[in-house]
């Protein structure tokens, strides 16, 4: 006996009767962003290994460990995108996008990492990610925040998150911290555990973000780096301050909040729920100066943010507010006999022609009526419009069980007659 072959751990269908909440979240995003002038970029999947491991850092997570890496067939080591800021900053570069010119652009897709699957978090799991290049303010990262705060409010889960800002400096000012977090947490290295012992020697600033309840004490008074940040840094944090509160969106400062790639400098934040557990992070982002000078001589300042559209997903569903968006049928058209198929798909084109609007589905399956009739019924058809072998043809609304027969050419008369019931 053959064994049924199923999909990759952490990988997942999404079945027709998910998307229609994915495409309602889709467009809403689009909504937005097209609001503010972005614009799409149609990022590849596959890239250089060697794009992530100078731009993401080797010593982060995602390259040492969570990478899907391979060698082609020219000997070319590759690697499944982790994620998109890097391949939004090869592409800039390549394409040669900001000579004279400012980019705001956006992008969705799958990303990949080898991580343990669990709620809210697949080792294939896609994002929307918004990448700006040649604005060094602290305006556009103000921008940045409102658009996503637009996209939550949007979305109607505003009031169940929280945005959290800090300021990572300059690299030069988190090199000053770093000295003094070393040797602050190697004072108390018995209370380190595994994971923040690796990480002393290669990215101790993550030390901060860990989850260890035994360590929370310890962390709290560690160093802090916004007491290391110069006089041009505080103003761009100040700034940012500023223009949040003139745009009425709250905020807490975090001094802990880090992220987890090296690019990052100057300007972070999250935005955060208490309704997914351990995964509360639904979106983070930041400004990245520096990204673009590991693989150009030019210096081109950036910021951006991404989302985890499953998290993002499971936050709706959570509230409930997924109620309500589905993809069901207007009309669906059945037959007493399979001789009546060929007017049934004569009818559904009329239709479909002069009330596009309407989603009409013909039932081809030759089962009997009743199961045809459950069918329409179980997909939620507001209509359902049988056909018989005389040339009549009768209309019935579940709804209000409304019901009425009419000659095959006066079908879409009767419909139009009846049109606020398919609304």
């Amino acid at each position: 006996m053959k064994k049924n072959i199923q999909s990759i751990r952490g990988v997942s269908d999404i079945l027709p009767e998910q998307t229609p909440i994915w495409l309602w979240l889709e467009s809403i995003i689009k909504q937005v962003t097209h609001s503010y002038g972005y614009q799409q970029i149609r990022l590849p999947i596959i890239e250089p290994l060697a794009l992530f491991e100078r731009a993401v850092g080797e010593s982060t997570d995602i390259v040492s460990k969570e990478m899907y890496n391979f060698v082609d067939k020219s000997g070319e080591h590759i690697t499944l995108r982790p994620e998109g800021t890097s391949s939004c900053a090869r592409a800039v570069i390549e394409h040669n996008m900001c000579y004279n010119n400012t980019q705001r652009l956006w992008y969705q897709g799958p990303m990949f990492r080898y991580e343990r699957p669990q709620k809210g978090r697949l080792r294939q799991f896609t994002q929307f990610g918004v990448e700006t290049f040649g604005m060094a303010g602290a305006d556009i990262d103000a921008e940045l925040i409102c658009m996503s705060y637009d996209i939550f409010k949007a979305l109607g889960v505003e009031q169940h998150i929280a945005l959290e800002i800090n300021s990572l400096g300059t690299t030069a000012e988190r090199h000053i911290h770093r000295q003094h977090l070393i040797t602050y947490f190697e004072q108390h290295l018995a209370l380190l555990d595994q994971d923040s012992l690796n990480r002393l020697t290669t990215n101790p600033l993550r030390i901060l973000d860990s989850k260890n309840p035994d360590m929370q004490d310890m962390i709290n008074a560690a160093p802090q780096l916004i007491d290391f940040i110069g006089q041009d840094s505080l103003a761009h944090f100040n700034k940012l301050q500023y223009l949040l509160d003139q745009a009425n969106i709250k905020y807490t400062i975090n001094p802990r909040l880090v992220r987890g790639l090296d690019y990052y400098s100057k300007t972070v934040f999250e935005w955060i729920t208490d309704k997914l557990g351990s995964q509360a992070t639904v979106c983070g982002g930041g400004r990245y100066d520096g990204l673009i000078e590991l693989f150009s001589k030019n210096a081109l300042p950036g910021s951006g943010f991404a989302i985890g559209i499953e998290r993002l997903l499971l936050l709706v569903e959570t509230l409930g507010l997924d109620k309500g968006i589905n993809n069901d049928p207007d009309i669906t058209i059945t037959t007493e006999s399979d001789h009546q198929n060929a007017n049934a798909l004569l009818v559904a084109y009329n239709i479909r022609h002069q009330l596009p609007k309407l989603q009409v589905l013909t039932d081809l399956s030759n089962s009997k009526i009743k199961r045809q009739h459950n069918r329409a019924l179980k997909a939620g058809s507001k209509l359902i419009i049988t056909l018989n072998d005389n040339d009549e043809v009768g209309l019935w609304y579940p709804k209000t069980n409304q019901s009425l027969t009419v000659n095959i050419n006066n079908v879409m008369v009767a419909i139009s007659e009846h049109l606020q019931q398919l609304k």
